[in-house]
């Protein structure tokens, strides 16, 4: 069954790999590069479409067009086109990868790929993960983590979350006892707890659950979170009850910081712009416009500039003023 897609990239039509390939090559064949034409294009088609157009590139020019957009194009636009022209299967592997190698980790890479994707997309980037780089996501994980973010990011990529079914208000009852017990009501916070009821209990379920914590306690889930615990902890586990409530919601708010204040996280902007672009990107915007009394096309317009300002409009796709 196909999944219902609410992204701004859908399948270019007409399309012809060989056509966009002699256009790209054109565009940066000798002095000088057009990149315009570049940037049109790639952000026009979806990812299975690129992936043609690299093998026309190569089978017509006996070049690697990711080799060419690396030496033709810099800086902030380069890395944007880069990502666009990696297999959406490698995107989320990648970005753990290089979340974790070298000096120091990116926690807010793991945070944001661990608490968002379902299931069945973290089976599929471990599996990924051993091919593409013949190592163990979970060792490479738990090597550069600890306390208990290392085991609640362990506990996600088990990916042995819930399946939804029917709620079970006796048990919703429960769990929302057992959190509040857990935090508000203990000196100190049972850390745990928090974990394996956020970690492994189904979507529907623990929505009721946040419902009933509300009434028992007075107080959102979140707040307690915030009270209770702190550092990469206090941020997993918030990343992970706002996609458990809206996973649209939850990347409207980090594009939004992302680009509030002073200076711009591009990283995050354009991993969250391509890697949503052909999933829910449309459902973001929706968010963004409701929550931040902007839309999401002004702040990349008033944020970015030049071709990567360009290429982050088009593949926004509208403006929901």
């Amino acid at each position: 069954m196909a999944k219902y897609m609410r992204g701004t990239v859908t399948a270019f039509s007409p399309f012809d790999a060989r056509a966009d390939a002699e256009a790209l090559r054109k565009a940066m064949k000798g002095m000088g590069t057009d990149e315009e034409t570049v940037l049109k294009i790639l952000t026009s088609r979806n990812n299975a479409q690129r992936q043609e157009i690299a093998a026309a590139f190569k089978t017509l020019f006996g070049r690697d067009l990711v080799d060419d957009l690396k030496s033709e194009l810099t800086g902030k636009f380069e890395t944007l086109m880069v990502s666009l022209m990696r297999p959406t299967y490698i995107f989320d592997a990648h970005a753990l990868k290089h979340a974790i190698k070298g000096a120091g980790t990116n926690e807010k890479v793991l945070t944001e790929i661990l608490a968002s994707r379902t299931p069945a997309e973290v089976r599929n980037i471990k599996q990924v993960y051993l091919q593409e780089y013949e190592a163990n996501l979970e060792d490479k994980i738990t090597g550069e983590t600890s306390g208990y973010f290392q085991r609640l990011l362990v506990v996600l990529l088990q990916a042995n979350r819930d399946p939804d079914g029917r709620v079970d208000e006796g048990l919703v009852e429960q769990d929302a006892q057992v959190l509040f017990r857990a935090g508000e009501l203990k000196w100190g916070t049972d850390e745990e707890k928090f974990i394996t009821i956020l970690g492994t209990r189904s979507v529907s379920h623990l929505r009721r659950v946040f419902d009933k914590y509300m009434t028992i306690s007075g107080f959102q889930i979140e707040e307690t979170i915030d009270r209770e615990t702190s550092g990469d902890l206090e941020k997993l586990l918030l990343a992970v009850v706002k996609c458990i409530r809206s996973v649209p919601a939850y990347f409207a708010e980090t594009l939004y910081y992302s680009m509030k204040g002073a200076g711009t996280d591009d990283d995050t902007l354009i991993r969250v712009m391509v890697s949503r672009s052909e999933i829910d990107l449309l459902d973001i915007r929706r968010e963004f416009r409701k929550n931040f009394a902007k839309s999401l096309h002004q702040m990349i317009q008033k944020d970015t500039s030049g071709d990567y300002r360009k290429a982050l409009l088009l593949l926004c796709g509208g403006d929901d003023e």
